[in-house]
């Protein structure tokens, strides 16, 4: 048995929520371990959706052109009853950008492509996902954890400062804290999901097909970006076995066409509804994140989000702590196990609408795009209130050229704004400071234009308020004169 002493923080699990969290520490100079006990990167689409505040935080981790580049825009559905066309609806639908928002809608991308960017981008750090890799067991003390992990060549003992159990459902890190993952598992409702080639259908478009009898009990089939699949979803009886022949049957049924033929699948997975929520998020120096700590139906696409969620209002955090700071920390399981569970209820009643049957099943408003979020914590202040999201403006330099705020704060850093005033109060450690001025005021070299007002407006800002942006791209607090 070897004995490895390398890393402030170790990771189980490389899904999109462990990958998010090694990425952030990395960036920061934290050294960091991902272990994974899969052999190989996992494949499939699972998790397709991403929603726009999570390309907000693509954009600050630096693979925002990546993920936009290999995606595509939320398809137009054709829901078919009787074989018939009934109706073209967007799940969501398209908004444009505005100085706040800049990323108004959701993005589709499989899981498995999503994973393969954030390990490039984790790459250029120098930190790679040691697949094959389990974590088999852990305590810890007060100064951190040992954790025993086997690998392909034998059994190490890894000595770190924290451990992150970002190891899904089934999470060996939440067992091992005998932490309870309450909820429910609906056993009366099995789906088929998976992704198929399908000739026959124009990859352009999502299909619903179902009876007129049972508009609920459709199936649907979503185009995957960068090639010719499908994503699946349809019901399976309980008695039955998951195959393609199965699929084809309830195609052809369902749909009332002979001329669209699948293909074996090339991932698939049989589905429960499973909604659970993990009583604590931390003990001691272990914590959970992803679906370790929380399960979601896939109806809103919120579980893949809420966990890369997890895991950047971690990261900062972390680092904090491991500086010598530990008050933020205390604050993850009350800021994150909050916001599960408010997705979590959504998610639950978009399930609830579909196995109703309603109308609006399929649609997406607002609510599921986590721009909403907010970590509050104190009154509200001048109509924003500490822990909401700072909105992106545009701005300009005293030379002319452009940026926006999210340039600003970008990077592992917090960001002190001080609008309408000369920065005379300096920039604390960690932060960087910036003066904002008012299009009509002269702007002196070291201040930026707020183009149109815009910054002003959204921060409901007068001359003399300043305003801390954490790291996570939340306000710390906003203060008047």
């Amino acid at each position: 048995m070897g004995f490895v002493m390398s890393p402030r923080v170790l990771i189980a699990g490389a899904g999109p929520t462990g990958l998010t969290l090694a990425i952030d520490l990395a960036r920061r100079g934290i050294a960091v371990r991902i272990v994974d006990k899969a052999p190989v990167p996992g494949a499939g689409s699972r998790g397709d959706g991403i929603q726009p505040r999570t390309l907000e935080v693509f954009d600050d981790l630096g693979v925002l052109d990546a993920v936009l580049a290999a995606g595509a825009p939320l398809p137009l559905m054709r829901a078919h009853l009787d074989g018939v066309l009934v109706a073209e609806r967007r799940m969501s639908q398209p908004r444009d950008p505005s100085p706040a928002v800049p990323y108004p809608n959701p993005w589709t991308l499989g899981q498995s492509d999503t994973e393969r960017l954030l390990r490039a981008r984790l790459a250029e750090f120098g930190v790679e996902v040691e697949f094959g890799t389990a974590l088999t067991d852990f305590t810890q003390d007060r100064d951190g954890v040992t954790a025993t992990v086997s690998t392909g060549t034998g059994i190490e003992t890894v000595r770190a400062d924290h451990l992150v159990g970002a190891d899904g459902g089934s999470s060996a890190v939440r067992r091992a804290l005998g932490i309870a993952f309450e909820g429910t598992t609906d056993e009366s409702m099995r789906m088929l999901l998976g992704d198929v080639p399908a000739a026959g259908l124009d990859h352009e478009f999502g299909y619903w097909f179902a009876r007129t009898e049972a508009p609920a009990a459709g199936i649907a089939l979503t185009p995957l970006p960068g090639g010719d699949l499908f994503q699946f979803v349809a019901p399976l009886g309980h008695d039955t076995e998951p195959s393609r022949a199965v699929l084809q049957e309830s195609l052809d049924r369902l749909s009332g066409r002979d001329d669209i033929t699948v293909g074996e699948p090339v991932w698939s997975t049989v589905w429960r509804p499973n909604i659970r929520l993990a009583q604590r998020f931390r003990v001691g120096r272990v914590f959970l994140a992803g679906d370790a700590a929380h399960a979601h139906p896939p109806t809103g696409g919120q579980g893949m989000n809420t966990g890369i969620q997890d895991a950047y209002n971690l990261g900062w955090k972390l680092a904090a702590a491991l500086d010598g700071a530990p008050h933020p920390l205390g604050t993850y399981e009350s800021e994150r196990r909050g916001v599960a569970q408010r997705v979590l209820g959504l998610s639950s009643e978009l399930l609830d609408k579909h196995v109703e049957g309603r109308a609006d099943a399929l649609e997406r408003g607002p609510e599921t795009q986590q721009l909403d979020i907010s970590y509050r914590h104190t009154t509200d202040i001048a109509g924003l209130t500490a822990g909401d999201r700072a909105p992106d403006a545009p701005l300009r330099r005293a030379d002319g050229s452009t940026l926006r705020l999210f340039d600003l704060f970008r990077g592992p850093h917090a960001t002190l704004l001080s609008f309408g005033t000369p920065l005379d109060v300096p920039a604390g450690p960690g932060e960087r400071g910036y003066s904002i001025v008012a299009p009509d005021r002269p702007a002196g070299p070291d201040q930026l234009v707020a183009v149109g007002g815009h910054a002003f407006a959204d921060y409901a800002a007068a001359p003399g308020t300043r305003v801390l942006v954490r790291p996570d791209g939340y306000l710390a607090w906003h203060r008047q004169g």
